[in-house]
């Protein structure tokens, strides 16, 4: 496969609930029914990505816990999946992942495994997506030293949103010591309920925030139950029904990423 320029993307939030997996899943699937090549790769010991793209975990199963170990670790290529769906590839995650921070403690450039083990394969995406677990661990800071764009959902909920501050400020310090590159792409609201003066107010908040104003994506992600029926089938929302309101979103997302809206 020929060489290409692939915008790596690292969906973040340190605040758990906000929608962070499931718009790793369906930001993915739609990118890739625009007929883009995406990799998705899941960093979160918890493995719902991994789940929500169809596959299990079983003990001897490889994952990137494989490739990004201290002994022995194994070529992604040799880890890394075909899904059910044309041009959406995983490289999946295993409960393993979760001690690897003490496996690394006293290895030298620790926080660079997952950039050294993936920058032979990203030229042969469009996207690689990169899921990070709820907390500022190794695991996440190894995905924002690979990363070169950073795109964070934010629940219309007053608590993620008095969270951002605290985000932006690690995002600054990774960007400082760690890597200069990389830049937030944008904030996506997510669980919008439009029934309700809260999630109203606070998304008027972001749009009007001088701090994030210029970082909002003019797309949202309405809360839908469709979303959570098609993580129960292992299915990303535009495969599972493409007329749903999910769907809708996340492909009117992936579009005003790709620039064509």
């Amino acid at each position: 496969m020929a060489k290409q320029r692939t915008r790596i993307v690292s969906v973040v939030n340190e605040k758990g609930g906000v929608g962070k997996t499931v718009t790793v899943l369906n930001l993915a699937a739609a990118l890739s029914l625009r007929g883009k090549n995406i990799l998705v790769v899941d960093m979160d010991p918890q493995l719902n990505t991994t789940k929500g793209l169809g596959f299990t975990s079983d003990e001897n199963d490889l994952s990137v816990y494989d490739v990004i170990k201290p002994d022995n670790p194994v070529s992604a290529d040799s880890v890394i999946s075909n899904t059910s769906w044309e041009h959406l590839d995983l490289l999946p995650s295993h409960i393993d992942l979760s001690g690897i921070e003490i496996e690394l403690a006293n290895e030298l450039g620790r926080e660079n495994r997952l950039k050294d083990a993936l920058k032979p394969f990203s030229g042969q995406y469009d996207f690689v997506l990169l899921d990070t677990p709820p907390s500022l661990s190794l695991l996440t800071v190894n995905v924002l030293a690979f990363a070169r764009e950073i795109l964070i959902p934010c629940q219309t909920h007053p608590y993620a949103y008095s969270a951002l501050d605290e985000l932006l400020e690690t995002i600054s310090i990774i960007k400082e010591e760690i890597n200069p590159k990389i830049e937030v792409m944008g904030i996506v609201a997510t669980f919008f309920d439009q029934r309700t003066r809260v999630s109203k107010k606070i998304l008027e908040d972001l749009r009007s925030d001088i701090r994030f104003k210029q970082k909002v994506f003019n797309t949202v992600i309405r809360i839908n139950t469709t979303i959570a029926e098609s993580a129960y089938y292992n299915r990303p929302v535009v495969f599972f029904r493409r007329s749903s309101t999910g769907a809708t979103d996340y492909l009117a997302l992936a579009d005003e990423i790709l620039g064509e809206i």
